[in-house]
C-alpha cells in the first residue's frame, strides 16, 4: 500500500398542488452588467397544427370556458417539492404526493443517461480532470486528478437561488435552478412565486468562472437536456385569469423583461382540469452572443419528459385516467410543436417512453373496472396509435420499463416479479415473447449488454394471506434474455432487511456501471432487523433500523455474477440521519496508462477518493 501511495503522488411525482396566485414577477439581480439583447426571438418555425391566440381577450375567454379550475393558484414542479417542503417546514404529504466514451486524456465515467448523445442535468459532473458539484446553493469546482493533489479551485455562490442541476461541456458550465419568493401574510405558506433560471459560465480558467449570461423564466423548472452545444429546458407556469386579467409567462435577461404575447402561445381545443404554459427554451452554451429561443404551448401539467436526438416528448395526466403527449421537434435553436396524441393510463417515469425507427413507444398503467393493468402502445410520428399490447400483469403494478431497439423489457409486481420480454419489430403488432416470474421486483433496469440486463429493486416474501408480498432489502439481479422466450435470472444479491433503500430506485443518475471494468456502484441505506425485538419468529412485515449509509461497490460479470468488492461511507461512528454525509453519486477517473483508477463518492458535505483496486482511502475533501 505504501508503494502504491508513493506512486500516486503524481439527485408527478406529478406535483400539481396547493393552487395560489402569483401576480407580480420580480427580476433576479445577478450582479453583473446588463446587455441589450431583448426581445428574445420565439421559435424560428411555426407550429402549424396548433393555433395561437389572436389576443389576450381571446386567451382569457378560452380559459374561462375550458379550464375547470378557476381563480388564483400556483403549480409546483417535481423539482420544487423537496425544496419547498424543507424551506416551509411542511410534510411532503401536502404536495401530491450509458456511460459515454470520453474524449479526455483521462478515462472517466459520465452521468448515467437514457439516450446516447442526450445529456441530462445532474448534481455532479466531471470532465476527467475536474469535478463539478452542487451542494446547497454552492457550485464547487474540484481539481480531482491526480487524487493526492485534489483541491477545490473555486466556488460559485448562488445566494438565494436553488440550483437543480448542471451541464459541463468544454469550457462552459450551465447551472439550472429555481428562485423562490415567499410572500408574507395570513395565507402563507399557500402562496409562492417561482421562477426558473439558467446561468452560463465561462470556465476556461476553472479558478475564476465568469458569468456570460443569465436568463430567468417565470414558472417551475421541469426538466432539461443537452444535445451538442444546445441546452434545452422546460418550464411550467399556471395559466389562469385573476381580477379579469390573464397572467402570461415572462422572460428576464440582462436586466430587461419580455412578456410572451398571446399570439405566440400555441394551444389545442378541449377542456381540462387546469392549464399551464409549458415553455421550451433553447440556449447555445458555446456562443453567448446567440439569443435564446423559446416555444410556449398551453397544455395540462407536464409530468414526464423523454428526449431523443430530434424530439422532446412531454407527457401529462389527462382526464379519464389517460395520458396526453406532445412532440416538439428540435434542431439547434429551432423548436416546432408538430404533434399531440393520447393513450390510456399513466406513465411511471421517463423510461416508460422511447423513440425508435420513426415510432414512439409508451408503457402505461391504468385502472379498468377497478382492476389495475398495464399496456404498451406504439404511435407514429403524428402520435397516432399504430399498435398496442394490453392486459400485461393484470392486478399488478408497473414498476420499470427499458426499451432496447426492437425489444421492450417490462416489470410488473404484486406477489412475484414478471419480467416481460416484448417484441416491437412489427410496430402494428407488439407481442410478448416470454416472461420470467421470480420473487421481488426491479424498479430500474439497465442494459449489461445486448442480451443481459441488470435490475435494481426490492426482494419480497409472500404475506401469510398469500394475496400480496412484503418487500424486504435491496435486490440486484442479472438477467439473461438471450433466449427471449425463456428469460432467466442468472445471479442476484440482497442488501439489508426491510427498510433498506437506495436512490437508484427513483433516480437512475445514482447508478454507476462500467462493463469494461466489471464495475457496479450504488448508494445504499442499510437497515437491519434486531430479532431480539420480537418474541419468536420475526414477522415478515418487520422494519429494520438504519445502521449504515454509503456506496456498495460490486464486481459484476457473466461468469462470476455480482460479487461485493467492498463499500465506502462518509459517516464516522454510528449512523446519523440528515447528516449531509449520505453518498448520492459515484464516479471514477483513470490515468491514460490505465495504471490507476480512482473511485470518487460524493455527498452534500464531502468528496472521498478511494483506490478502486482495494478501496483504500486516498483523500477526502469537505464541501461547503
Amino acid at each position: 500500500m505504501e508503494r502504491k501511495i508513493k506512486r500516486k503522488a503524481v439527485l408527478y411525482g406529478v406535483a400539481a398542488v396547493l393552487l395560489v396566485a402569483v401576480i407580480s414577477m420580480l427580476s433576479i439581480d445577478m450582479n453583473y452588467q446588463p446587455k441589450s439583447e431583448l426581445p428574445l426571438p420565439s421559435s424560428i418555425q411555426a407550429s402549424a397544427f396548433l393555433p395561437t391566440f389572436s389576443s389576450a381577450e381571446a386567451l382569457k375567454d378560452f380559459l374561462k370556458a375550458n379550464s375547470r379550475t378557476q381563480g388564483a393558484f400556483s403549480l409546483y414542479g417535481p423539482y420544487d417539492v423537496n425544496t419547498l417542503t424543507k424551506s416551509l417546514g411542511l410534510p411532503a404529504a401536502q404536495f401530491y404526493s450509458a456511460q459515454e466514451d470520453s474524449a479526455q486524456t483521462n478515462q472517466h465515467s459520465n452521468t448515467n443517461i437514457q439516450v446516447a448523445g442526450v445529456d441530462e442535468a445532474d448534481i455532479v459532473k466531471t470532465d476527467g480532470q475536474y469535478i463539478y458539484v452542487v451542494s446547497g446553493n454552492v457550485i464547487s469546482i474540484l481539481e480531482a486528478y491526480p487524487p493526492l493533489g485534489a483541491n477545490i479551485v473555486s466556488r460559485i455562490n448562488l445566494d438565494d437561488l436553488q440550483p437543480m442541476g448542471i451541464f459541463v461541456s468544454s469550457d462552459r458550465l450551465v447551472v439550472l435552478g429555481s428562485k423562490y419568493s415567499v410572500p408574507t401574510g395570513f395565507y402563507q405558506p399557500y402562496s409562492m412565486d417561482i421562477k426558473t433560471f439558467v446561468n452560463l459560465y465561462d470556465i476556461q480558467d476553472r479558478s475564476a468562472p465568469v458569468l456570460l449570461r443569465n436568463l430567468t423564466v417565470t414558472g417551475s423548472y421541469f426538466d432539461s437536456r443537452m444535445i451538442g452545444k444546445y441546452v434545452y429546458f422546460v418550464t411550467g407556469q399556471p395559466a389562469y385569469v385573476i381580477y379579469d386579467s390573464v397572467i402570461l409567462p415572462k422572460f428576464y435577461t440582462e436586466g430587461q423583461a419580455k412578456e410572451v404575447a398571446p399570439s405566440e402561445i400555441h394551444y389545442s381545443n378541449g377542456t381540462d382540469e387546469y392549464y399551464q404554459y409549458t415553455t421550451f427554451v433553447a440556449v447555445n452554451m458555446q456562443d453567448p452572443t446567440e439569443a435564446p429561443t423559446y416555444l410556449t404551448v398551453m397544455m395540462g401539467g407536464a409530468s414526464e419528459t423523454y428526449v431523443s436526438l430530434d424530439n422532446i416528448y412531454i407527457a401529462f395526466p389527462d382526464v379519464n385516467d389517460s395520458t396526453s403527449i406532445y412532440r416538439v421537434r428540435i434542431k439547434d435553436n429551432n423548436m416546432t410543436c408538430e404533434a399531440n396524441g393520447k393513450v390510456p393510463g399513466q406513465v411511471p417515469n421517463q423510461f416508460s417512453m422511447d423513440e425508435y425507427n420513426g415510432h414512439f413507444r409508451i408503457a402505461t398503467s391504468a385502472w379498468v373496472n377497478g382492476v389495475e393493468q398495464n399496456s404498451l402502445y406504439v404511435l407514429d410520428m403524428n402520435l397516432t396509435m399504430t399498435g398496442n399490447l394490453t392486459n400485461l400483469g393484470v392486478h399488478e403494478r408497473l414498476h420499470s420499463v427499458r426499451f432496447m431497439g426492437d425489444r421492450c423489457y417490462l416489470v410488473t409486481f404484486q406477489k412475484t416479479d414478471p419480467l416481460f420480454v416484448i417484441n416491437l419489430s412489427e410496430p402494428t403488432n407488439p407481442t410478448v415473447l416470454g416472461q420470467l416470474k421470480i420473487p421481488g421486483y426491479s424498479d430500474y433496469l439497465h442494459p449489461y449488454d445486448e442480451t443481459h440486463i441488470i435490475g435494481v429493486g426490492k426482494e419480497t416474501v409472500e404475506a401469510e394471506e398469500g394475496y400480496f408480498a412484503w418487500y424486504q432489502g435491496i435486490k440486484i439481479s442479472l438477467f439473461d434474455v438471450s433466449n427471449v422466450s425463456d428469460p432467466k435470472q442468472m445471479y442476484n444479491v440482497t442488501i439489508g432487511d426491510r427498510g433498506s433503500d437506495s436512490p437508484v430506485l427513483t433516480d437512475h443518475k445514482a447508478f454507476l456501471f462500467d462493463r469494461a471494468k466489471n464495475l457496479l456502484v450504488i448508494p445504499v441505506l442499510y437497515a437491519k432487523i434486531d430479532p431480539a425485538q420480537y418474541s419468536g419468529n420475526v414477522p415478515k412485515w418487520a422494519y429494520g433500523t438504519a445502521i449504515w449509509q454509503g456506496a456498495y461497490v460490486f464486481n459484476i460479470t457473466l461468469t462470476e455474477g455480482i460479487v461485493l468488492r467492498g463499500n465506502v461511507t462518509h459517516q464516522t461512528g454510528a449512523f446519523t440521519w440528515n447528516s449531509g454525509l449520505d453518498v448520492k453519486r459515484a464516479l471514477y477517473m483513470e490515468d491514460a496508462l490505465h495504471t490507476e483508477t480512482v473511485l470518487y463518492t460524493v455527498s452534500d458535505k464531502k468528496i472521498e477518493m478511494n483506490d478502486l483496486d482495494d478501496l483504500a482511502l486516498l483523500k477526502e475533501i469537505d464541501l461547503p
